[in-house]
């Protein structure tokens, strides 16, 4: 426990009510058991599936909890939002559940997917406006918009019935557990659904471990436990869009801050290759923040053996377009990815010569882009090449270098990589 104890706090019968509230739409979604990671881990591990709720995220039930607590003066001018995704289908079906116009703003760099599901559930009832690159920059214009129309903001975490709502997630798991959990992972974004759950573990399981997991390019709460206070992060990678929030609650922190019993980031590649074995290895999609509870189990492989391990998974809407990118950052993260200037002699047979001689056995080119200027002897291409086994790098440099052919190696040049590639 950090800091000082919480002014607000969730109370069980709050919870209680809002569960009460929610089953009008929401399911119970399984505990199941995962034999892989079971095994992987010498543990017992199991998932909850939030990723099979209605809206296919846990964000409904908060949702639902808050618009359905509106007075019918409040219900007539309307609710507006800010949402990566999940958020803003939950709002979407509530609001056509309970026939309340609503307003929701989304990143302009929102998955396609997610777009079209909050349309689906909306229907009539909700107006999208895609503004700004981040949730924040979202939130701020949906925030402006309330104020100059009237419209209640309903906040995707920083809100009591929005984190009673989610802790009935923490309700279920304990009643499904049967035996005590002695660690839970749950993904934080604004700490909305980690506020939830510490609120009824500490009052019904007070021995289990709660471990918050943030994606490494966007540690909004980890930064703000570590500087003991509510802080903004500026610059925060989006890709895992369900947890990419510049500045976590002013509710969510005092509450994370004194109950969680550790806060980590997972690499975003690690992540990646997380939803890749989820899909290949047990037929389970997810979206990037719906991994990172698993994604983080491997931070905690020695303490968990022989322990009663439950992750949430906390949603299932990603866009297959996105699919391309995620083996990227998976190989890129294993090592496994490789982008090169390299520098081809003007000369016929050059190429041939640098995939017979220069290029292993198993190597594969999976990028090149080269154009030939008669004036140089040599003339450079950016090449990306697949390895089956990361000791094959230096070997291959080394040939590279050996033949003349080596240029520069720019994986760990971000600013040149992310305009080369």
């Amino acid at each position: 426990m950090k800091g000082n104890k919480p002014e607000y706090f969730p109370v069980l019968e709050d919870v209680l009510q809002a569960a009460q509230i929610i089953s009008e739409i929401s399911e119970i979604t399984p505990l199941t058991d995962s034999i892989r990671l079971s095994k992987e881990f010498n543990c017992q591990i199991r998932l909850k599936r939030e990723d099979l709720q209605r809206v296919r995220s846990y964000k409904i039930r908060g949702a639902f909890n808050k618009i359905s607590s509106l007075t019918e003066e409040e219900r007539g001018k309307g609710v507006i939002c800010a949402s990566a995704g999940n958020h803003a289908q939950g709002v979407a079906f509530a609001c056509c559940h309970l026939k309340i116009k609503g307003t929701i703003y989304m990143p302009s760099v929102t998955p396609k997917q997610k777009v079209e599901q909050t349309k689906l559930f909306g229907g009539e009832w909700v107006e999208i406006v895609l503004q700004g690159d981040t949730f924040d920059d979202s939130s701020l214009a949906a925030k402006i918009h309330g104020d100059q129309t009237g419209k209640i903001f309903v906040h995707p975490f920083d809100d009591p019935k929005i984190i009673e709502g989610q802790a009935t997630v923490g309700l279920e798991l304990i009643e499904q557990a049967k035996k005590p959990i002695d660690y839970l992972f749950v993904c934080i974004g604004g700490g909305g659904l980690a506020s939830g759950l510490i609120s009824v573990f500490s009052q019904l399981s007070p021995n289990t471990k709660i471990i918050g997991v943030e994606p490494k390019g966007a540690p909004s709460m980890k930064s703000a436990i570590d500087s003991g206070a509510v802080i903004t992060v500026d610059n925060i990678d989006k890709f895992i869009d369900g947890a990419a929030v510049k500045r976590v609650g002013d509710l969510t922190f005092p509450i994370c801050n004194y109950y969680l019993d550790d806060m980590i980031t997972v690499d975003e590649g690690k992540v990646c290759q997380t939803i890749l074995d989820l899909y290949n290895r047990d037929a389970i999609v997810v979206e990037p923040a719906g991994a990172l509870s698993i994604a983080a189990l491997v931070k905690y492989k020695e303490e968990i053996v022989g322990k009663n391990v439950v992750c949430i998974i906390g949603g299932s809407n990603n866009d297959i377009t996105r699919t391309a990118e995620i083996k990227e950052r998976a190989l890129l993260y294993a090592k496994l990815k490789h982008y090169f200037i390299i520098r081809f002699p003007q000369r016929p047979g050059a190429l041939k010569e640098f995939v017979v001689d220069i290029l292993g056995e198993t190597d594969d080119i999976t990028h090149f882009e080269y154009s030939k200027k008669s004036s140089r002897e040599n003339a450079p291409a950016v090449v990306g090449i697949e390895l089956k086994h990361p000791d094959d790098l230096q070997p291959l440099i080394e040939r590279m270098k050996n033949n003349n052919f080596y240029g520069d190696y720019i994986n760990d040049k971000p600013d040149l990589f992310e305009y080369l590639v």
